[in-house]
């Protein structure tokens, strides 16, 4: 078990970054990866590294990835055949332009197509401070590792631990058996229940498990572990903040306890 240190001071405006950059950086993945119906092919995974895209095919039969590299602070555009663009963070670029370059280095590696700019075009100016965001990354790997414990205990179907680039949280989702019939569009689609387990770090940072669907009158009577709490506002679920739990040496253990009690709970409302 290990502690988890507290979030970098003056943390904000490197967040609001990372957070532009990585929208920049999935708009390869978006534009070229056949689409995934839980929007699975636009997110990063964590990796010792960095964030990075999922491998985005080439027209050779080769691949590349795009990596934001929060060792060397860099953004990083990599081909299987070993052509390699650089871009650093902490050079003010802003979201529009980085997006720009990556499209014009998409398109000497024979990647034509339509990008959804308006998922990245900010041109506000984008601070980056390198000490933050190597402790942001530092305090991301642990999450990841907690997170990753917690999904092995699952039986079921899992979605992988993914890092969403619309709103930088961290998360994974575990599938019921129960389904949900909406309709769309004047059809009848069928959703399989779900429960998150995710950790969102701007603002006051949080970790968050949330059901859907959420049923409120069999949830939120049940008692969760010290620190943690059922949150009904502009969402529905679950909510451990952050600073209930910076070093504190049994962190990692009290947040996978956490986890479980809010499975222990939800679990029986969304199996059939």
């Amino acid at each position: 078990m290990a502690a988890l240190p507290p979030m970098p001071e003056d943390w904000e405006d490197t967040h609001a970054t990372l957070q532009a950059y990585s929208n920049a950086v999935a708009a390869l993945p978006r534009a070229f990866i056949t689409p995934h119906d839980k929007w699975w092919h636009i997110a990063l995974t964590v990796q010792p590294d960095g964030l990075t895209t999922s491998p985005v095919p080439l027209p050779d039969g080769s691949t590349a990835t795009v990596r934001m590299d929060h060792y060397t602070h860099e953004v990083v555009l990599a081909s299987a055949g070993g052509q390699r663009w650089t871009w650093p963070m902490d050079a003010g670029l802003t979201a529009t332009e980085l997006g720009d370059a990556l499209v014009d280095a998409a398109t000497e590696l024979g990647l034509e197509g339509e990008y959804e700019r308006g998922k990245f075009e900010n041109d506000e100016p984008r601070p980056y401070d390198v000490k933050a965001a190597a402790a942001f990354y530092d305090t991301l790997l642990i999450v990841n590792g907690v997170l990753a414990e917690h999904r092995a205990r699952l039986e079921g179907e899992v979605s992988p631990i993914q890092m969403w680039p619309h709103g930088f949280d961290l998360s994974f989702e575990w599938f019921g058996t129960r389904v949900e019939r909406l309709e769309e569009d004047g059809e009848v689609v069928e959703y399989p229940s779900q429960l998150n387990l995710g950790f969102y770090p701007g603002g006051e940072p949080y970790f968050y498990s949330n059901p859907w669907p959420f049923d409120a009158d069999d949830l939120v009577d049940n008692p969760l572990p010290a620190g943690s709490e059922w949150y009904d506002e502009d969402w529905q679920g679950t909510r451990f903040p952050y600073h209930e739990l910076h070093d504190d040496p049994t962190a990692t253990e009290r947040l996978l306890e956490f986890a479980d009690r809010v499975f222990q709970i939800v679990q029986p409302t969304l199996t059939s």
